[in-house]
């Protein structure tokens, strides 16, 4: 896709257009559950592999942001790059699913945001975790799991220690009452198969991120992923737009927006979505998906 920021080179700033942080972040993704954003301060903290990652941010006129990156370094550009999708051409993704009033609706009003590309497994676990969930209480949930089973690291620069994001290894070798400790409940005992699966039998990072129905097939071998979450997984952990997660709430959305409120079978809203937005459809989703949290009577109550 072409490329729409820019990079000061000496500074370390990048100028992204049309990126939104505080959209991005409420938007009920992976690093809405572990990342922390101070909206008054316009601050991102988060945690990358065993490097903590700290951004600040600048609004800039026509949905741009500076986005600067505390004691940067190569790396962390890159890790910046790729999180937030920064060389999309979100201009184009909007043309492609700009196809009726409701979408043009929804871009409008959350212009910016980004469906971010997250480590595959933790967004599985993630996604796992947000099943009959809400986002307070899941991002409570897996702010419990780092804590508790995360590797301490301490930052060079600053000195902060911050914890890790536990591995399929370090999770599978986790007692079903250490994790309910962790207030994960009934999904305790899927987080338990996946960790297991993934450290034995699946790598997460070597599945084809572009074969949509391997990759789906893939990963419903994983007990506790069902369809939703493995579309889930595939938009926020593998970057496919190819898939669309349609829960209670998506649902509900779409037959509101789209068929008068009629209730409709979910494989006939993933047919109606490949028809109208094609291999677009996962950035349309996330952003009818955010448009429904926050217009259409759900509130910020529940996750994906």
């Amino acid at each position: 896709m072409k490329n729409e920021s820019e990079l000061t080179v000496n500074e370390k700033p990048i100028y992204a257009r049309l990126f939104n942080i505080k959209y991005t972040f409420e938007s009920a993704q992976p690093l809405t559950f572990y990342g922390d954003y101070y909206a008054n301060e316009s601050k991102l903290n988060y945690v990358e592999g065993d490097s903590l990652i700290k951004l600040r941010f600048k609004e800039l006129k026509g949905n741009n942001t500076k986005i600067m990156i505390d004691n940067p370094n190569s790396w962390k550009l890159g890790k910046v790059y790729t999180k937030f999708r920064l060389d999309d051409d979100v201009s184009m993704l909007y043309k492609k699913i700009s196809t009726d009033e409701n979408m043009e609706r929804a871009i409008s009003a959350y212009k910016g945001m980004r469906v971010t590309l997250n480590d595959p497994w933790e967004t599985t676990v993630c996604f796992i975790t947000s099943q009959f969930n809400n986002v307070k209480r899941i991002r409570l949930i897996i702010k419990n799991l780092v804590n508790m089973f995360g590797e301490e690291h301490i930052d060079e620069s600053t000195g902060i220690k911050f914890k890790s994001f536990p591995n399929p290894e370090k999770l599978s070798r986790v007692s079903k009452e250490d994790l309910l400790r962790s207030g994960m409940g009934f999904r305790a005992k899927y987080i338990m198969d996946a960790a297991r699966v993934c450290s034995e039998n699946i790598d997460l990072s070597k599945l084809n991120p572009k074969n949509y129905d391997e990759l789906k097939g893939t990963l419903m071998d994983i007990e506790g992923v069902g369809p939703k979450v493995a579309d889930c997984i595939i938009l926020m952990g593998y970057g496919n737009f190819n898939a669309f997660p349609i829960d209670v709430w998506m649902k509900r959305t779409l037959e509101r927006l789209y068929f008068n409120s009629k209730p409709q079978k979910i494989k006939d809203l993933y047919k109606f979505s490949e028809e109208k937005w094609g291999e677009y459809r996962g950035f349309a989703q996330q952003y009818l998906f955010f448009y429904g949290m926050k217009n259409l009577g759900r509130g910020n109550k529940d996750g994906k």
